[in-house]
């Protein structure tokens, strides 16, 4: 059996504390600080704990959302991430180098070259047009004006925006100067990527377009990302991994799944009342093995003694494997039989509906709606897992 290999990890917190004070180290030496409230704490000494033994992992590629209301810790967090907040304890190391150690030349080489930030107010430059915003950083390291425009122009255009690239920002919507930041981030092509609450300020509609512009643009740059929200619903839809953080501490993390089907204690248990497990659960975690499959090398008489002894009106076929090539029905076997046809081949539906089976269910309902036979459930390589029927998903439904 093999063994999956564990992801590459890029940023690995441990143990994290930040106290807003004057003495907020020699504090931490004390051992009743470790476990006093954060009320207790501020009472005795007047620091105020922003974060408190934080720790978590994101692999390389993937999107780390930091969710809490306001207060929380969580902006403290994203902006301990690249020192713009000096922790006054813990480990913070990004691709294995503890960069609580680096010094002033280490940290803005860091800035310039490793991470990329994304703010939620745009902090766009009013007298520079967009492609000159957009190039900035790349102007600040002192690259020529015409490569750096190039590549902005390449960036513009992903996220959108490559038709306005001498307008200024005043004469952009808030979404569209929010891509510019976004854009801003990119040119100096960060491997790793700290988004601060970044669409909290614009319209719900035009909010819920640059989170799925988000979702697509990452499957292309495939970015580490670090996003913050205090918004369940966006941490739910942009998130591989979540943590919830409260009073400074993590009170739970794990995919949007494990949030929503598992809350670690009564706080995220009325964060998460009001989602439906639709929207986080997977078309893997309903679906079952047909009954029977008829391989690509059987004849339509098999087919017809498998299908009637199954008491099936309607199956799929596979290659030798696995690979799913069609489905066939009652009617239609029956009448190649007839017709004495060798093989199934010109009798299989090769346009049945697939869907992949980390597909969420919630977006599968109207496809499944449709349908009156089980939709096949596949994997990346086109490999048949199994199949859902619309009982499954209405149950699925019903319990949330």
């Amino acid at each position: 059996m093999a063994v999956e290999s564990a992801p590459d990890i890029r940023i690995s917190v441990r143990n994290l504390w930040k106290l807003f004070g004057n003495n907020d180290k020699a504090l931490l030496q004390e051992d009743w600080v470790k476990t006093a409230s954060k009320a207790e704490i501020q009472e005795k000494t007047g620091h105020v704990i922003a974060m408190r033994e934080v720790s978590f992992e994101v692999a390389v590629g993937k999107v780390f959302v930091v969710m809490g209301l306001s207060g929380s810790g969580k902006s403290t967090l994203v902006r301990a991430l690249n020192r713009l907040v000096e922790p006054s304890d813990g480990i913070i190391e990004i691709d294995g180098e503890d960069i609580l150690q680096y010094d002033n030349e280490q940290i803005i080489a860091f800035r310039r070259k490793k991470i990329g930030m994304v703010f939620q107010h745009y902090g766009l430059l009013p007298h520079k047009n967009v492609i000159d915003n957009v190039a900035y950083g790349l102007e600040v390291q002192g690259m020529e004006q015409l490569e750096r425009h190039k590549i902005a122009s390449e960036i513009l255009d992903k996220v959108g925006l490559s038709s306005w690239e001498y307008s200024y920002p005043y004469q952009l919507s808030g979404g569209m100067q929010q891509r510019v930041g976004i854009a801003r981030a990119l040119a100096l092509d960060p491997e790793i990527m700290l988004m601060d609450e970044p669409f909290s300020g614009l319209d719900p509609l035009i909010r819920r377009e640059m989170q799925d512009e988000l979702i697509t643009l990452q499957a292309q740059v495939q970015k580490t990302i670090v996003f913050i929200t205090h918004d369940l619903d966006e941490a739910l839809k942009l998130g591989d991994h979540i943590a919830i953080m409260r009073d400074g501490a993590i009170i739970q993390q794990g995919t949007a799944e494990e949030i929503v089907t598992k809350p670690a204690d009564g706080y995220v248990k009325e964060f998460v009342r009001d989602i439906s497990k639709t929207k986080v659960l997977k078309v893997g975690s309903i679906m079952k093995k047909p009954k029977a499959t008829i391989q690509e090398s059987q004849s339509p008489a098999e087919a017809l003694q498998i299908m009637k002894s199954e008491g099936l009106d309607y199956t799929f076929v596979v290659a030798e494997t696995g690979e799913l090539l069609g489905a066939l029905n009652l009617a239609q076997v029956e009448s190649a039989v007839e017709k004495g046809f060798e093989t199934s081949n010109r009798a299989i539906n090769k346009s049945c509906p697939r869907v992949l089976k980390y597909t969420l269910i919630d977006d599968v309902i109207p496809l499944v709606a449709k349908q009156n036979t089980p939709v096949a459930v596949v994997n990346d390589h086109g490999i048949l897992l199994g199949e859902i029927e619309q009982s499954s998903v209405l149950s699925s439904i019903a319990s949330s």
